[in-house]
């Protein structure tokens, strides 16, 4: 038999605390250290630290240091990586950083369109002349939507005009504003700035406050108030006419709801920033912007999408709303300004250049819609649709000068710098996070090439250091058979987040300029991702059966996963062992940001991901897994690592590691009940362990932003035979 050589990252030496680290300090500004995979919104994108170190770990033997390696130059060119669900590209870019030929493909249209634009040529001096010439034509033509008048009377520009949802009162009939606070605008900080905005709700009028006070006076009106007592709270609202209270979905009654114009943050020609009621002049300005849209589509001069929503996990909600059509995610302004601007990028001759800024135009619409709320003052204002992962509707939604100016955000020319240039410039330096804190990014690779295969590789011919992407069904790729080196990727969660719901929102627009692509939703029947656990576990097999056949012998699946229920462990083990893969270990890694806005409203928030480490069967493994006291004992060890180096876990957390580790026991699909009676028995132990130490006075807890000693939590248990823990080299460059 083939002697089968032990990589680094199927060993329990794998050093996870070294990137666990990275991953922390790359979280909390991924758009800054890998801007390359932010062109354009994706959810659920992976750490490029977390990848680079799997790509790394596929690569290396055990004895091998991770922690030099990953700060060196590498030129991988004999090395062939395969994504199949790419989704924003995070394997293939961080592939092509260390020299390997990457593959990737995904089902979705708009993730493959904006990975295109992310590795395809970019010219930055052609880029900021089209940019220019949009600035000086189209770009002023917005800008002249959103002029006023500020407190003295002088022109000035909006930055954001307020709007509130309205549903009719069940009793009277009176619109009642649906507000759930009379508060407007509160900093970010609001013990060091106290001051708020507030709505008066009888003469409407913006005044400031502070953010403390249980009663304010108008200073208009003179009236008193509570200005946390507002019309709606949660599923209903009281009628401030009748005072009747009633359901607001009653009351709308599946009828998109009216919203109405009440304030205006402007910036004065002094640069000043004001709150301000909205005027009749304000209220005109929008009428006409409502009466030139339907002009200019009637005559042709602006496209539309014509998308309607259908029924599903994610678009319900917005459907119960009223919310039917893609187009209705927007008012009349907004709409009139985006598609000026998308017919003046659509007629750009340079296609490279105007898939770039169609690419840009997308990620504008996020921040652009009904959907977009106001997040205040000291952070970044306009909260986009899609923060909490659903498509929720905004009862007091904001909007953004769609153009933008120097002090407004979520704007196009905001995103053009803050998107594109600064993917451009990574592209031309791209950096790795340094440690220990402190130092400054290192560059680490040689600059990406900006070109991408123009065929995917049917016949196996394989250019080295490039770049190949494909927009099709991953179980289907057309590969030749052992053609892969590495299969790395991240797949669905298969209950989670429906992509194509979602991103639907982006493709009703994407198609006006690729009418050509012959669909006319993203969603497909073979997207891996499936409310029920059996044909998500069937859609999942299929693609790791086709990743098996492309994959040469012996070689790796690696992937990252994390799911807080049962049954999404269990589809994922049927998938695994039914495409005739074996787990051979997996290591727990910090994954996104641990205050997004998903998981901050979790009561047990997941903060790992589960590197799952994979050899086909046939491959040399040894046909006995791993005993549960053996995985138990490792997911212990695992556990105590983490704990020791400073991060702080939760209960869904420490599932996920005993979990994953489990997963190393399975022989067969028949062993995943007795499997999953030994991950209970050892969660209520872990539960035990847990409590004990947390009524123990003496015991100290971590900050998981910044890892410090503390008492760590015995958790008992030994690896099964391997290094438990990663070389006095890498530790040093975590301590």
């Amino acid at each position: 038999m083939r002697r089968i050589v032990v990589r680094l990252i199927e060993s329990d030496a794998f050093p996870f605390e070294f990137l666990s680290q990275l991953a922390e300090r790359e979280s909390w500004r991924k758009e800054i250290h890998r801007p390359i995979y932010h062109v354009h919104k994706w959810w659920a994108k992976r750490l490029g630290s977390v990848f680079r170190g799997i790509l790394l770990g596929c690569i290396l033997d055990e004895a091998d240091d991770l922690g030099a390696e990953f700060y060196r130059t590498h030129e991988l060119e004999q090395v062939t990586v395969f994504d199949p669900f790419m989704g924003s590209g995070t394997t293939i870019g961080e592939a092509h950083k260390l020299g390997c030929t990457a593959l990737g493909r995904d089902i979705n249209p708009v993730a493959v369109r904006s990975a295109r634009v992310a590795f395809g040529p970019m010219n930055r001096r052609r880029l900021e002349s089209e940019f220019a010439d949009l600035s000086d034509t189209v770009g002023q033509r917005i800008s002249a939507l959103y002029s006023s008048k500020d407190s003295r009377g002088d022109a000035c520009d909006v930055l954001y005009f307020f709007w509130v949802m309205q549903a009719p009162c069940v009793a009277c009939g009176w619109p009642v504003d649906l507000f759930s606070s009379w508060v407007l605008a509160r900093n970010a900080y609001p013990d060091r700035k106290p001051r708020v905005h507030v709505v008066c709700p009888f003469c409407a009028d913006i005044f400031p406050a502070r953010h403390d006070q249980a009663m304010v006076t108008c200073a208009s009106c003179a009236e008193r108030f509570d200005p946390l007592r507002a019309p709606a709270k949660g599923a209903k609202a009281t009628c401030r006419e009748c005072h009747q209270t009633f359901t607001i979905l009653e009351a709308i009654h599946g009828t998109r709801p009216d919203f109405r114009l009440y304030g205006k943050l402007v910036l004065t020609a002094q640069g000043r920033k004001e709150y301000l009621p909205a005027t009749a002049a304000d209220h005109a300005g929008y009428r006409e912007c409502a009466e030139r849209l339907q002009a200019d589509v009637q005559a042709g001069r602006v496209d539309l999408p014509t998308l309607r929503l259908e029924e599903g996990y994610n678009t319900g909600q917005a459907m119960r709303y009223g919310f039917r059509s893609w187009r209705d995610f927007f008012n009349d302004r907004q709409l009139l300004a985006l598609g000026w601007l998308h017919a003046a990028i659509a007629a750009m001759e340079h296609q490279a250049a105007r898939s770039a800024l169609l690419t840009v135009f997308s990620g504008t619409l996020e921040f652009n819609n009904l959907f977009a709320s106001y997040k205040g003052e000291g952070t970044g204002a306009v909260r986009h649709m899609f923060s909490h992962h659903i498509l929720k509707p905004e009862r007091t939604p904001i909007e953004a000068h769609v153009w933008g100016t120097p002090k407004s955000s979520g704007s196009f020319s905001n995103l053009f710098r803050n998107r594109l240039l600064r993917a451009i410039e990574y592209r031309h330096a791209p950096t790795e996070i340094s440690n220990p804190l402190g130092r400054k990014p290192t560059v680490c690779a040689r600059p990406f090439r900006g070109v991408i295969g123009r065929r995917w590789p049917t016949d196996g011919s394989l250019h080295r250091r490039a770049i190949y992407l494909s927009c099709g069904d991953s179980a289907d790729t057309g590969l030749p058979a052992q053609s892969i080196d590495y299969v790395i990727t991240d797949p669905p969660f298969f209950d989670n987040v429906h992509y194509s719901e979602l991103a639907d929102f982006f493709y009703a627009w994407q198609q006006l300029t690729e009418p050509k692509c012959g669909r006319r939703t993203t969603r497909d029947p073979c997207e891996v991702q499936d409310p029920d656990a059996t044909r998500f576990a069937g859609k999942l097999m299929a693609v790791f059966q086709e990743c098996r056949r492309v994959l040469k012998d012996p070689s790796l699946l690696v992937f990252t996963y994390h799911h807080s229920r049962e049954e999404g462990w269990n589809a994922l083990a049927e998938a695994i062992l039914g495409a005739g893969f074996v787990v051979v270990n997996s290591q727990p890694v910090k994954a996104e940001m641990s205050v997004a806005t998903p998981k901050s409203a979790a009561k047990e928030p997941i903060q790992l991901d589960i590197i799952v480490v994979c050899r086909k069967q046939s491959a040399g493994v040894p046909a006995r897994p791993w005993s549960v006291e053996e995985a138990l004992s490792s997911a212990r060890s695992k556990l105590g690592r983490l704990r020791a180096c400073g991060f702080r876990l939760s209960r869904n957390d420490r599932n996920i590691v005993v979990y994953g580790q489990l997963l190393t026991a399975l022989g067969s699909a028949a062993e995943i009940p007795r499997v999953v009676a030994a991950a209970e028995r050892e969660m209520r132990r872990l539960d035990q362990v847990e409590h004990e130490a947390s009524t123990d006075s003496g015991s100290a807890r971590s900050d998981c932003r910044r890892p410090r000693t503390s008492r760590a939590v015995d958790y008992g248990g030994n690896s099964r035979g391997r290094r438990s823990g990663p070389s006095e080299q890498q530790r040093t460059l975590f301590e």
